[in-house]
């Protein structure tokens, strides 16, 4: 028995021990290019990528899910950086964290989860957008523009300027590299040879086109990648007291928001992935909270739970945590033994596989499942994805969550009266239809109070949703007082006895 589990575990070891390597090949080029997406040097997104690995892995309350840095966070670490320097994104992310790691100690962690799927949806679709506007320009040696309009806009002038402009042959040598990376990288995800199929596409384009460039010496922007002690920024005094700024105190609320929403989500899709130990969604929240609250320390990437490299690392074989801590090892001892292998890297290539990540998010698919619960959630998935490519991340999510509240409160109190009349047999039906509560009570009076006298009165309720005690105990007493008035009233309890059984039995006992 023993030497059975002796060897389950060697089994389970190699597994995880080969599953690593896999998501460390994943994670190595969009830790680097989702840093370059941000605005920050590509050494910053590996620092995130190796705490997100070591210390998030050993902690995660999902075991299989793989935590680093994210395209979801990109435009708005961004846009912070813009606004009020590299200095502060330390500081911020620190108080994300703080905010992630509170909300996970008092179990607000199913909170997140229940964030409407159509304001996700609209949120990734819209950063995705933005991803792709903004890196194409990179890919062509070009300057992203200040906003998303401005950057989609601007696309095809910055094509002209590449392919047309003869003048500008380091644009054209950058543009070679980028499609190059495009080209290989969709062959190889479509045409990949099955004994290599856990070789990602990403890992083989990057390799390709630094092969390309480095052999024929191409002039053009390659990853400056500094030491890890570099990349560390370790908050002032000063900057933590500009936290008590309201627009960046929003920026860390809108961090932590987001970053918990897409970890949870990401989680609850890789607990369908396998057949292990599923996620503690509060522990998950406190794991990533403790995450960037160290990547807040040392001035880096927020991360998140990713849920392209947590795919791979189930599809690879993990079998425990162990899968995820080692690839943030692997990060770290590449960057320490071996950093000019990466600065080998041509920036337009890894702008290139940034421009398909965000394409990627951009799901049609996911439109399609929102059109099976009618077209609000479609609504609200453009509102929020319109909100955030004409505006920014924050206003676009919000008005989003707006949204879906008020059609939440729309359908809890949304009340319809029907009366059909026959003025021959002297009858009235009345059909409720909807939610009766205190809310609709005026409007429910207002009608039924209106009944002429000598009337039979039947009231239908087999559409009616739901119905609280002011509303029953009201009809109640209605039913007596035009009984009163001469009015013969039927009112067809039993259409909604099998959902309240015990309040309309007691109805029924004093009728």
């Amino acid at each position: 028995m023993k030497k059975l589990q002796i060897n389950k575990l060697k089994r389970s070891l190699s597994k995880d021990i080969l599953a690593s390597f896999v998501v460390f090949l994943v994670a190595l080029p969009l830790s680097m290019g989702i840093a370059l997406a941000s605005g920050v040097p590509p050494a910053r997104g590996l620092v995130t990528g190796i705490i997100g690995g070591i210390v998030v892995g050993a902690i995660s309350g999902s075991p299989l899910q793989v935590s680093g840095p994210a395209a979801g966070l990109a435009v708005i670490v961004a846009e912070l950086i813009q606004n009020n320097g590299i200095e502060m994104l330390g500081p911020v992310i620190l108080l994300a964290g703080l905010i992630q790691l509170l909300a996970g100690i008092f179990k607000f962690g199913k909170i997140f989860r229940a964030i409407s799927p159509a304001v996700i949806y609209g949120m990734l679709a819209g950063i995705g957008v933005l991803i792709f506007a903004s890196q194409f320009h990179v890919m062509l040696k070009e300057k992203p523009r200040a906003t998303g309009i401005e950057n989609l806009i601007s696309i095809p002038i910055s094509i002209y300027h590449t392919f047309f402009d003869y003048d500008n042959i380091s644009h054209l040598m950058a543009a070679f590299i980028g499609v190059t990376t495009l080209i290989v990288l969709l062959l190889w995800d479509k045409f990949k040879p099955q004994k290599l199929k856990l070789l990602p596409g990403a890992l083989i384009s990057v390799v390709v086109a630094s092969a390309i460039a480095n052999l024929f010496q191409l002039s053009i922007p390659y990853v400056n990648v500094s030491s890890i002690t570099e990349a560390i920024q370790v908050p002032t005094f000063g900057n933590l007291i500009r936290l008590l700024n309201l627009q960046i105190l929003i920026s860390a609320i809108a961090i932590a928001f987001i970053a918990s929403a897409e970890s949870l989500l990401s989680a609850a899709a890789v607990d369908r992935l396998h057949q292990g130990a599923k996620t503690d969604f509060d522990v998950e929240l406190a794991a990533q909270g403790l995450g960037n609250m160290v990547c807040g320390v040392l001035g880096v990437l927020p991360m998140t739970g990713v849920i392209v490299r947590s795919s791979v690392n189930v599809k690879a074989g993990a079998k425990t945590r162990l899968s995820a801590v080692l690839h943030g090892v692997w990060i770290l001892v590449l960057v320490v033994t071996a950093p000019g292998l990466l600065k080998m890297i041509p920036m337009s290539s890894l702008a290139a596989i940034l421009v398909v990540t965000g394409y990627k998010l951009v799901e049609v698919e996911n439109i399609r499942k929102l059109k099976q619960y009618g077209r609000m959630p479609v609504v609200i998935f453009f509102v929020t994805f319109i909100g955030i490519v004409a505006a920014d991340l924050l206003t676009g999510v919000i008005i989003g969550i707006v949204l879906t509240t008020m059609t939440l409160v729309y359908k809890i109190s949304y009340l319809n009266l029907r009366l059909d009349r026959d003025e021959k047999n002297r009858q009235i039906h009345i059909y409720i239809e909807g939610n009766a509560t205190f809310i609709r009570l005026p409007k429910l009076a207002s009608v039924l109070e209106q009944m002429p006298t000598d009337t039979e009165l039947y009231v239908h309720l087999d559409k009616l949703v739901y119905i609280d005690h002011s509303c029953l105990d009201w009809l109640s007493m209605w039913r007596e007082q035009q009984e009163q008035r001469g009015n013969k009233v039927m009112i067809h309890w039993e259409q909604l006895e099998n959902r309240f059984r015990r309040p309309f039995q007691s109805q029924n006992n004093n009728l």
